[in-house]
């Protein structure tokens, strides 16, 4: 089986992380991130800049509790039973992705390019949908669990030019410290300008900054009261997403906004993020 090393989340373990709790939980997140081929204890330690012998002693714990599972093997460490249990159960309040899921496969059905699904989660967004279309050039850039800063692909970008510009300069602030860590290229003013072009063409536009030839598109999907509170989005080869093609993938993003909106109205499906200020803001 591929091992796939977990995505960075530097940003995991913030001023709350000092806790237990709070480390634990970000242990989780990233156990969570490194999908079916697990995470190896020297990955957990180096992305949570936790001591070994700390790391160890909360990933004890969190087995004991039966949210993480070590294999006897292989040693790496996954989520545990309990964890889908919990999981389970707050599907019930925040039911978008069932509400988002035929969407997603509609979108990569019709268009042949990979589509997804991510939630707001304070300044950052979390993938809880991938599907794949039929074309042969993949791009293999964003997977379910990856959690990256607002602003950081097409997706993320949507959400992030959704914000008022007072919560745009407070992501920025929040996550200073990742960008100019794992993505260097997204500077401030990058993003800003980024923010802009979004605002003005309807939808966000990720021109391989990241990944040469990884291309994306993003809309940001909106609560009852307007907020930005996830995002679907389309990624492919360079190729694909020239001026000629972007309005008709423009138009398939869209409508399924429009009918994700209204599923999430008729339902009344709970906000899956309640944002966070920057350091010195208001909570």
């Amino acid at each position: 089986m591929e091992q796939r090393r977990i995505p960075p989340v530097e940003a995991a373990i913030d001023g709350t992380g000092t806790q237990s709790i709070g480390r634990a939980v970000a242990l989780l997140r990233l156990v969570a991130g490194s999908r079916a081929g697990g995470a190896a204890l020297s990955d957990l330690v180096e992305r949570s800049r936790l001591s070994k012998p700390t790391c160890r002693r909360i990933l004890v714990a969190l087995i004991d509790a039966g949210l993480m599972e070590q294999d006897p093997v292989s040693r790496r460490y996954f989520l545990g039973p309990e964890a889908h249990v919990l999981g389970t159960l707050a599907a019930e309040r925040f039911g978008l992705h069932r509400l988002a899921h035929e969407g997603v496969v509609r979108l990569a059905e019709e268009t042949g390019d990979a589509a997804f699904f991510q939630i707001r989660r304070d300044w950052s967004a979390v993938c809880l949908q991938r599907e794949d279309g039929d074309y042969p050039l993949r791009s293999h850039v964003l997977a379910p669990g990856d959690r990256h800063p607002l602003g950081a692909g097409a997706g993320g970008l949507a959400i992030l030019a959704a914000l008022e510009d007072g919560d745009v300069e407070a992501a920025l602030t929040a996550n200073e410290a990742w960008l100019a860590r794992s993505y260097a290229v997204l500077t401030p003013p990058l993003l800003r300008d980024l923010v802009h072009e979004s605002r003005a063409q309807g939808y966000a536009m990720n021109r391989g900054l990241l990944f040469p030839g990884s291309w994306g598109m993003g809309m940001p999907v909106r609560d009852a009261r307007g907020r930005a509170v996830a995002c679907l989005s389309l990624a492919c080869v360079e190729s694909r997403l020239q001026p000629n093609r972007q309005p008709v993938l423009a138009r398939a993003l869209a409508r399924e906004v429009r009918d994700l909106e209204r599923r999430m109205a008729e339902s009344g499906a709970a906000p899956v993020s309640r944002p966070r200020r920057a350091a010195g803001g208001s909570r």
